[in-house]
């Protein structure tokens, strides 16, 4: 009798641990397709970005002819832009950076375009000119937002995958950290302004 006391006690304890291991998994895998979602909606303002551009650069080219060179860094730039993919089941600091810099030279070419038109008076007043760049900038905006939540549900991610007792269950499982966006190398330092 006392066996078997001892067994049934075992048994609870055993079925106990498997469901805690079992509601911490849930939980990774939970947080893990927040921080996807959230990387899927970066990817999705970069794109809306990106597909404005094409339109950008078509209005610009209608008035500035001698922009050519500028007109191809900036479509240039869009198709590196649009080739660096990151997989969310893989988000390491070296892709991320990799896509960050990408993404920092099309914002680098399109900010040298902008630059440009304000030698072009009649273009600056066209209504299509100024639609699209009141976009490019709300879009910039989202890009913004999106990168925050991204780095809000890594954070919460990487909490779970590090505390105490989930940290077992995400090392059986294999679950890792997340990589978060940062400054882009020499944000600290203002820029120079020369006239």
């Amino acid at each position: 009798m006392k066996k078997l006391g001892c067994l049934g006690i075992i048994l609870i304890a055993v079925i106990a641990l498997v469901l805690w291991a079992l509601g911490k998994y849930n939980s990774l895998v939970r947080e893990d397709e927040t921080v996807n979602n959230a990387w899927a909606n970066v990817e999705s303002q970069y794109q809306r970005r990106a597909d404005l551009i094409p339109n950008l650069v078509e209005t610009v080219k209608g008035y500035a002819e001698h922009e050519s060179e500028t007109l191809q860094n900036v479509i240039e730039a869009r198709a590196k832009a649009i080739s660096v993919t990151v997989d969310p089941n893989n988000l390491t600091q070296e892709s991320l950076n990799q896509f960050q810099q990408a993404q920092g030279e099309l914002s680098s070419a399109l900010g040298k375009l902008l630059v440009s038109v304000e030698r072009y008076p009649d273009l600056k007043a066209n209504q299509n000119f100024l639609e699209l760049q009141s976009q490019l900038e709300g879009t910039e905006n989202r890009v913004n937002n999106a990168r925050n939540e991204f780095n809000e549900a890594a954070r919460n991610y990487n909490t779970m995958v590090r505390k105490f007792p989930a940290n077992i269950v995400a090392s059986i499982f294999g679950f890792g950290n997340k990589a978060y966006f940062s400054a882009a190398e020499g944000a600290a330092e203002a820029p120079k302004v020369q006239f």
